[in-house]
Parts: C-alpha cells; sequence; structure tokens
C-alpha cells in the first residue's frame, strides 16, 4: 500500500486486521511490526487501541500490557514488536503480518519476517525514494498493489486536506506527499543522522534546547550529548499545551544542564530563571538561523529511536520554495520544533566544541612535557 501523507493507509490496515481477528474461526497470530518500538508504540499501536476503544471491541483483560498483545473472544491474536528486537524478527511463526513504514526496514528484515507467515502480508509505505520494495517486492506475481492519496481518506479533517494542498508549488513533496508517486522530496536539510538504541553511559550532557509551543505548535525539549567526537539528540518533552511551570517542572526534574531557549520569548525564559532554572537565549539576528543549520550540518548526529517526533522532523525538515518553486534559504515551520530546539542548543555549543583526540593527546603530551622540563 502506497501512498501520500494523511491518506490513512496505516489505518485502513489496522481496521481489516481487527475485522478479520473478530471473524476468524480458528484461532490465528497477527503481528504488527515497525523499525523501533517507540516508532510502533505512538503510530500503528496506538491506532489499534483507539479503533478498538471508539468502537466499543476493547476490553481491558484481554490486552497484555508486557508483551503487547490481544487476545480477541475467537482466540486470535494481535502482537506489536519492532524490528530492532532481533528474536522477535527470528522468532515464531504467524499467520498475518503489517509492516509499517516499511522503507524504513532492510530488505534483510523483510525476508526473515516473510518467511515466518503464512497467509499474507500488508506494507505501508511513503514513495520518498526508491528502496527494496520496487525491485524485490511489486514486480512478484504474488503482490497487490494500491495507492493511496489523502483525497481517498474521507474522514480527514479539511484543516488538513488545506495544510497538504499548500504545498502544490513544492516539485518534489507534492509528488510523494500530495500523489503518493515514486520520488525524491528536495530541499531536505539534514542528512545523515544515525539513529542509535539509547544513551552511551560514558556520554556527557551538554545542553537542553527549548524551543516554545502552546496552543497550536508543540513545546519541545531536546537534551544534546557529546560522546565521541560527535553530538546525540533525545527527545524530551514534544507536546502542546504546556504552561511555563510545567516545562519547568519537567527540566528540574532531569540532571541539571544550561537550557537554551527561544530568545524571541524573554518572558518566558525569565519566568523559567525564576523557578531556578539556568536559561540563556538563543543565538538571534540576521543570518543566526543559517548560522546554525551550518553547524548541526557539520557535526556527527545521532539521535535515540525512542525519539520518535525528532526523527520524524529530521526526515521532514524542508527549505521553504518560493512561489516558482525555488528553494530559499528559510526552513519550513511544519517540522521545525524540536529542530529549532536541537539548533538552539547546538549554536550555543559551537564556542567550546571539544578538541579532537589528537589535539587533545598533543596537548597533554605538551603539559607532561613542561613538568618535566621544570623538574
Amino acid at each position: 500500500m502506497q501512498g501520500g501523507t494523511g491518506a490513512g493507509k496505516t489505518i485502513g490496515i489496522i481496521a481489516v486486521l481487527i475485522d478479520l481477528a473478530q471473524r476468524d474461526e480458528k484461532p490465528t497470530v497477527t503481528s504488527v511490526v515497525s523499525e523501533s518500538f517507540p516508532h510502533l508504540k505512538r503510530g500503528a499501536m496506538l491506532d489499534f487501541l483507539n479503533l478498538m476503544k471508539e468502537h466499543g471491541y476493547f476490553r481491558e483483560e484481554r490486552w497484555n500490557k508486557t508483551d503487547y498483545v490481544y487476545t480477541f473472544e475467537t482466540g486470535s491474536r494481535i502482537e506489536f514488536f519492532s524490528v530492532d528486537q532481533p528474536g522477535k524478527v527470528r522468532g515464531p511463526r504467524r499467520d498475518r503480518l503489517f509492516i509499517n513504514e516499511a522503507n524504513n526496514i532492510s530488505f534483510e528484515t523483510f525476508e526473515q519476517l516473510e518467511i515466518r507467515t503464512n497467509e499474507f502480508i500488508f506494507l505501508d509505505y511513503n514513495p520518498v525514494s526508491e528502496f527494496w520494495v520496487f525491485d524485490k517486492v511489486l514486480n512478484r506475481p504474488d503482490v497487490d498493489y494500491i495507492k493511496l492519496t489523502y483525497l481517498d481518506n474521507e474522514g480527514l479533517d479539511q484543516r488538513i486536506i488545506n495544510t497538504i494542498e499548500q504545498r502544490k508549488n513544492r516539485k518534489g513533496w507534492w509528488q510523494v506527499y500530495g500523489l503518493g508517486e515514486l520520488g525524491e522530496v528536495e530541499g531536505k536539510i539534514y542528512k545523515d543522522w544515525q539513529i542509535i538504541d539509547e544513551i552511551p553511559h560514558e556520554a556527557r550532557l551538554e545542553r537542553y534546547g527549548l524551543d516554545y509551543g502552546y496552543e497550536n505548535d508543540p513545546t519541545s525539549i531536546v537534551a544534546v550529548y557529546y560522546y565521541n567526537g560527535g553530538y546525540i539528540f533525545d527527545e524530551i518533552t514534544y507536546q502542546k499545551g504546556l504552561l511555563n511551570k510545567q516545562i519547568a517542572d519537567i527540566l528540574l526534574n532531569l540532571p541539571s544542564a544550561i537550557v537554551v531557549a527561544d530568545a524571541a520569548e524573554p518572558k518566558s525564559n525569565d519566568e523559567l530563571k525564576a523557578y531556578g532554572l539556568t536559561v540563556i537565549p538563543s543565538q538571534k539576528g540576521q543570518g543566526s538561523v543559517l548560522r546554525g543549520i551550518q553547524f548541526v550540518q557539520s557535526q556527527r548526529c545521532s539521535v535515540t529511536k525512542r525519539s520518535v517526533n525528532i526523527i520524524k522532523e529530521y526526515r521532514n525538515y524542508l527549505w521553504q520554495v518560493d512561489k516558482d518553486g525555488r528553494i530559499i534559504n528559510e526552513p519550513e515551520h511544519q517540522w521545525s520544533h524540536s529542530m529549532d530546539a536541537i539548533r538552539y542548543a547546538m549554536a550555543s555549543l559551537e564556542v567550546v566544541q571539544r578538541p579532537d583526540e589528537e589535539e587533545r593527546a598533543s596537548r597533554l603530551l605538551a603539559r607532561l612535557k613542561a613538568v618535566s622540563d621544570q623538574r
């Protein structure tokens, strides 16, 4: 199932799997998987639970919160796990399989799951670029293919439709997310970030980046760590409706570090200081956004797999285009919240970059030599 944004691919597949499990005459096992458990929990699993509850199907006693398995009255089960669990990928067989956002997993993982599936497999994806499904799956005789767009989703809110259609002048974006066609999304700002399992024990907390939001935009708080010559980003908060007192409470319950917050909110920054936090304003002025982005781009960057919103924004953080579709050096706002928080924190670190190992060793040798000479 190929499609653009807002097409309802995941919801539609989950609804079909629920219906089949409720109608089974003999018990079956259905696996729903995606690239990481945080991605799964905030995506397909949340859609499953919401659908079950909205239609009055959900029974608390049938939901195993430890193993993330729901057992229906028919005895059929739907289980949820992520492909970063090798034991699960190479585990027992199943009857049905749904791989959510298949473009984010490897072909080798798909093969391990496929050979352990009896009945059928659903794959859904945004065709942001060509990947293994195009040359190794779609040409098979046992494959059915459907393409959906936001126009196929009868339940889509008009505000979301308007947001999607405002981007018709972005040729690459519209090709993929509007029309659901294979393409390359032009104007992507960041590339080559690594997704890692967790923060290494030896990593050093450097800053918290804070981008304020409230009713329309989320407040984003990102922890920035330094490790082995690169930086790691970890999502702390990504939530609408937070008051400054709530933001302060979140930060006060974390390990202490300087908070770099949006300079455009001096009143909020002063309020956080009054709660006992060390807050400094982000860099501002002409060219500060581009300088900050360039500094982030120049670093080796990683993000924890639990940072679902950072990962989503990273993949969709684009330069704006003018009315003629030409890229201009100004980021789009829609996917900028955690990206701004990261930029605030990183720009404040530019003047205190760590020396590389060679330079550090050289300085240590020089100090040792000086001590020896004194003796």
